[in-house]
């Protein structure tokens, strides 16, 4: 696989953006990803969902009176807005110029995570979100100081019901197990002193806010320092400890490069990390480049954002059914806004189990055929039948040069698509797209797709 290519899909989701990074070259490109803009213009399906706290009392209000027909319609609404969330940030990976940003929203959505199921409230879902994408490559102290105090956070992490004398550990613990510094590195006393200091913080129309009848204003012992700690200062605490540089530099190696990060890397990124005070884009600039002059291709299994949003690309599908590919996420384990726990997908092997892999195959058998997995519904042609559903149909096609025998396309597709090749995939590949194989000839297309649904089922092609 070109180099080119094999970065293109670890810095985004499909081999789009191959061409822009040999043409700039990675540094350029990255400077280009941490400078490029991003829509803030509120989506149109939450323009009607409530979003103060005197509208969401209001919305409730009406939940608990409405007549069952009116609280159903009331509630498929909300339904609607949250699937609708997900195809929006869908087509925002998809159709983004430089999708590095969406990226990294991905993977905080995955670090700090907060599923909609829990937070209910699709808006403050999407302000969540945004908070992800503003500082998607600021600084991660900083970041974290902001999801602390986010509604979504002190909802799924049940902060509002953390009152003095009547504390809730969830949020402090988490912070400390699975948002910095990991298990090992803290005591059951930091926690429960973390409780108290967050207690009272509870959401508010601009974010959580300390409600004064329900802190705690007493001395607390936090790793080793005592005073009135209040959230920002249990984060400034942290972020002092030794160990703390090492979970994310694990968890973004793990993320673009290493299904099982060497520790010696870790540790390496890690002190870099501490050494630039923790700015995200100074980290992600030294781990991209130093990484990319090595060769390490095949270190990683796609997750499977990048595996369907590469088959449409390399498909050129028009129109794309974003249901669909919301749907086969959700089958293959990685449903946005609902991760399983708050650990988040496990990635790495469980990006490949048997049945994954069963369900990819019949993905891309599908797609290579022109038929979406999302049906659609026919009207009768004469009144009184019954309505029958039928499969989506489009074009599909391949881009590859014209100029060549099959061993050329043979040659091109595999340079894109596959971190290696051995004997037995070329003779199955040359079984394919024959010796007499013609390019220029009407359906040529159509077996260069049928090689391309060959190779996407290859081991091979599981890996970046």
């Amino acid at each position: 696989m070109k180099k080119s290519n094999l970065w293109s899909l670890r810095l985004g989701f499909s081999g789009k953006q191959a061409d822009k990074i040999e043409k700039l070259g990675l540094e350029k490109f990255l400077k280009n990803s941490y400078e490029s803009k991003f829509d803030k213009e509120l989506p149109a399906f939450l323009i009607e969902e409530p979003k103060t706290l005197a509208e969401l009392k209001e919305f409730n209000q009406s939940l608990k009176i409405a007549d069952p027909e009116a609280k159903k319609s009331m509630l498929n609404k909300q339904a609607y807005s949250r699937v609708e969330q997900k195809k929006w940030w869908i087509d925002k990976m998809r159709t983004s110029e430089f999708p590095l940003r969406e990226s990294m929203v991905c993977f905080w959505h995955n670090h700090f995570v907060s599923t909609s199921q829990k937070v209910n409230i699709n808006y403050w879902v999407y302000q969540y979100d945004m908070i992800l994408r503003e500082n998607a490559f600021g600084n991660f102290k900083e970041l974290t100081k902001h999801v602390l105090k986010s509604n979504a956070m002190v909802k799924y992490l049940d902060n509002s019901d953390n009152k003095k004398g009547k504390f809730n550990e969830n949020l402090s613990r988490e912070l400390l197990e699975l948002f910095t510094i990991g298990i090992g590195n803290y005591t059951e006393e930091d926690i429960k002193n973390g409780a108290k200091a967050l207690a009272g913080l509870n959401t508010a129309d601009n974010g959580a806010v300390y409600r004064k009848l329900e802190e705690d204003n007493t001395d607390k012992t936090y790793f080793g320092k005592t005073g009135n700690w209040k959230a920002d200062d249990l984060v400034d605490i942290i972020f002092e400890q030794k160990s703390i540089p090492y979970l994310i530099t694990r968890k973004i190696l793990k993320w673009f490069i290493y299904d099982n990060p060497p520790e010696d890397l870790v540790v390496y990124y890690g002190d870099y990390f501490r050494k630039v005070n923790f700015e995200i884009e100074d980290l992600l600039t030294k781990i991209f480049t130093e990484e990319y002059k090595k060769d390490k291709s095949g270190t990683k299994i796609k997750n499977p954002l990048v595996y369907i949003l590469q088959l449409v690309d390399e498909l050129q599908i028009e129109n794309v059914d974003y249901t669909m590919i919301t749907n086969f996420l959700k089958q293959q384990g990685m449903d946005f806004y609902n991760q399983k726990s708050v650990k988040g997908w496990d990635g790495g092997n469980s990006w490949l189990t048997s049945q994954i892999y069963l369900q990819r195959n019949n993905m891309s058998d599908s797609l290579c055929s022109g038929r979406s997995l999302t049906k659609k519904t026919i009207q009768p042609i004469k009144e009184g039948d019954k309505p029958r559903f039928d499969y989506e149909k489009f074009e599909v096609k391949i881009d590859f040069a014209t100029n060549g025998n099959n061993k050329a396309v043979i040659s091109e597709l595999t340079n894109r698509l596959v971190f290696q090749v051995n004997d037995s995939m070329q003779k199955d590949m040359e079984n394919l797209l024959k010796y007499d194989f013609d390019p220029k000839e009407e359906h040529a297309n159509f077996a260069v797709v049928r090689l391309f649904n060959y190779i996407t089922k290859l081991p091979e092609y599981q890996l970046i």
